[in-house]
Parts: structure tokens; sequence; C-alpha cells
């Protein structure tokens, strides 16, 4: 059961993280017209993108645990930043998708198996 609700929740995290960094590298709304109006350069989206596609990879592939730790400190931390924008600039409602993302990060690191774990 644990190891399906880690794929599961998995899953969905690494879809969002390939999908959403095609869209940031290739500008595509809805995340690069939001970025813009938050006031983001727009050379950020490359970087977002490349980072989000590079987590999503690091995430289904085997081992790689002290890697894994990253990419979800990476994943975490592109969510919360995108909340945080998003409550600076008043749009409230922009903040539940990267907060929901962010709980399911912590999920899926919180019940990931053993085998993608550091050690000790």
């Amino acid at each position: 059961m644990r190891t399906a609700a880690y794929w599961t929740i998995t899953s969905i995290m690494v879809t969002e993280c390939a999908v959403g960094g095609t869209m940031d590298l290739f500008r595509l709304a809805p995340f690069y017209p939001m970025m813009i109006d938050l006031g983001y350069p727009s050379y950020l989206s490359a970087i977002l993108g490349t980072a989000k596609l590079i987590a999503a990879v690091i995430l289904l592939a085997p081992r790689l645990p002290r890697l894994k730790e990253w990419a979800y400190a990476g994943v975490l931390i592109n969510m919360i930043g995108a909340a945080a924008s998003n409550a600076a600039a008043h749009q409230f409602s922009g903040m539940i998708a990267p907060l929901a993302f962010a709980v399911l990060a912590l999920a899926s690191w919180a019940i990931r198996p053993g085998s993608r774990r550091l050690s000790g």
C-alpha cells in the first residue's frame, strides 16, 4: 500500500515537473505570463524549466539518493517560492496549486522506499 501511494504521489509530482519544465522552456501559458506578471526576468523561465526537467529525471531514476534529496529540495523551494510570489502580489488564488504540489513533494519524500533514501 505504501509503495503504491509513493508511486502515485511521485508520478503526479514528476508529471508536473516534466510538463511545467517543458512549458517553462518554451515560454508557454499559463506559467510564463504569470512569471512575467510577477516581475521576474524572462530568462528565469529557461533556468526553472531546465531544473524541473532534471528533477523529474532524477526522481524517477533508480538509486541516486543524494541527488534525490536535492531534487526534492529544489521542487519544494520552487513551489514555496511560487506561492510566496503570488501572495506578495496579492494573487492568493495563485497560491493553491504551488502549495498543493509542495505538499505532494513532502509526501513523496516522507514515504519514499528505503532504496531511495540516504543511508545512515
